[in-house]
């Protein structure tokens, strides 16, 4: 806790390795990260020059952001929260799954919840993806019931989430820097909803999921329809970014 009373977390270093890592230590057995190097998914796809290695499940965009960015982020929240307009969704009939940020800087351990909590009818059975008896699949089937507030009180409290993130923290190539430390980047993960099949931007700086089927033309495929909204992501807020995509072990 800082002097804030807000609780911070180190940094994750936006590396598919250590994001493959701390999912593995939190239950997650047969997907992993892997970078994405084409904005085209013709050169993804099986038989492409740079293809991932199996299906995709979800995409983890990262990007620098700024004061203002961020100072608009905030302050929508607040307003949500003022004028009860903030997202209350709950429960297994949502179509997605969202945490709320309430950790600084934790914002790669919320993209990969996100990432991990939407697989739905995506995980089919040969892949072993959350043991109850794990960390994370015993933490969703806990938390699913429970309204976002709830949920974010739930992560803060959970010891082994956070012993588990430390672990992955603390392994980057790069000096770690302080949890207090003020950081310029911002993930956001897009997942596909088993329930109506749209996709999500999942931010847990925004009110809420933000369903982007609107903007697809009806294209519901997590890769292709996923990169249309990181193009126009990356047009509207900054040409620096770095992709991953999760998928089945290789």
């Amino acid at each position: 806790m800082a002097g804030d009373d807000k609780m911070h977390f180190i940094p994750l270093e936006s590396d598919p390795l250590i994001f493959t890592t701390l999912v593995r230590a939190l239950g997650v057995l047969s997907l992993e990260f892997h970078d994405v190097l084409s904005l085209d998914s013709d050169d993804l796809v099986p038989g492409g020059s740079l293809a991932l290695p199996g299906p995709v499940y979800a995409l983890i965009l990262i990007f620098p952001t700024t004061e203002a960015y961020e100072a608009e982020l905030a302050a929508s929240k607040r307003l949500a929260h003022s004028n009860g307009t903030q997202y209350t969704g709950r429960g297994p009939a949502e179509p997605v799954v969202w945490f709320e940020q309430t950790i600084h800087n934790a914002c790669g351990l919320y993209a990969i919840l996100h990432a991990v909590s939407n697989l739905g009818q995506a995980a089919s059975t040969h892949i072993r993806m959350l043991q109850r008896e794990s960390i994370l699949g015993g933490f969703l089937e806990a938390c699913i019931p429970l309204d976002p507030r709830e949920r974010a009180k739930a992560l803060e409290a959970s010891l082994p989430i956070a012993e588990a993130y430390h672990q992955a923290a603390t392994q980057g190539s790069t000096p770690v820097p302080n949890a207090e430390d003020e950081v310029n980047f911002h993930y956001v993960c897009f997942v596909k909803s088993s329930l109506n099949g749209h996709i999500y931007e999942m931010d847990g700086d925004k009110n809420g999921p933000v369903d982007r089927d609107a903007s697809l033309d009806g294209d519901c495929d997590i890769l292709s329809g996923g990169l249309k909204l990181v193009k126009s992501f990356i047009q509207d807020k900054n040409p620096q970014f770095q992709l991953m995509a999760l998928v089945r072990t290789s």
